[in-house]
């Protein structure tokens, strides 16, 4: 059975799209097949994937405003080796444009109906805001990873992107579950890294992967070069951690 994780964090900079892009090449590794939806207008992950933002003539924008249909913005074989709907800055307007749709939350859950079940996982990388394309992207999800650094407004952001995710789940998508909290940009050296570490483990149990992602130079590297870490540098401490974020997910 598919299963659609959206990858969404209101605060930006915490490693949000290199994770989207990276577990998505690690789970492809595993002989797993991907699709990588990016719902960001600044289309980060799709230029990861190795794809030009500039010059993709089809993309989720055109798909949510029903312009176009979702196989046709469809982006096979990525230097990932995973699928991809790309974005692009057109995706900055979807909002305005949506305001008078019927039911203009269940846009990208409707389009993904038609091939959902033709992969094992689908990944959504949300926007860093809490509007309407990441509600989107909540309302299509069976799940929610949340990507996070262990600092102190970490944490304060933390609960409104809980209570938000619990509205979804009472007004839209009853399904919705948090899938799991992840650390990232993780430096072990730093105290207060490592007491917040505690505190979400303390409050959230489980619910935090044990994986952690290191701050890692062949991280912050490989999307340069158009590539997820597990192709630039596969040896690297990055590339490792997500293999193994990847093993976690399909072990559970």
């Amino acid at each position: 059975m598919t299963k659609i994780i959206a990858i969404t964090n209101q605060k930006g900079g915490v490693g949000k799209t290199t994770t989207s892009v990276n577990l998505a090449a690690s789970l492809a590794a595993a002989d797993k097949c991907v699709l990588l939806v990016d719902l960001d207008p600044q289309g980060n992950a799709t230029m990861g994937s190795g794809t030009n933002k500039q010059t993709v003539k089809t993309t989720v924008y055109h798909v949510l405003l029903g312009s176009a249909n979702i196989r046709e913005a469809l982006v096979s074989d990525t230097q990932g080796k995973y699928d991809l709907i790309p974005a692009n800055r057109d995706l900055a307007g979807a909002e305005v444009e949506m305001v008078d749709f019927e039911q203009r939350e269940a846009r990208l859950k409707t389009a993904l109906e038609e091939i959902q079940y033709e992969y094992d996982y689908i990944l959504i990388d949300c926007p860093p805001a809490l509007n309407l394309l990441t509600l989107n992207g909540l309302c299509a999800a069976h799940a929610v990873m949340i990507p996070m650094q262990c600092e102190y407004y970490a944490l304060e952001g933390l609960s409104d992107l809980v209570n938000t995710i619990k509205r979804v789940r009472s007004s839209f998508n009853p399904e919705l579950r948090i899938e799991g909290l992840l650390r990232t940009m993780f430096d072990p050296r730093n105290i207060l890294a490592q007491q917040v570490s505690d505190q979400l483990q303390k409050h959230f149990g489980d619910k935090v992967y044990r994986t952690v992602i290191p701050r890692n130079v062949r991280l912050a590297e490989a999307p340069g070069f158009g590539l997820p870490v597990l192709y630039h540098d596969g040896q690297s401490k990055g590339a490792q951690a997500y293999l193994e974020l990847a093993k976690e997910i399909l072990d559970a």
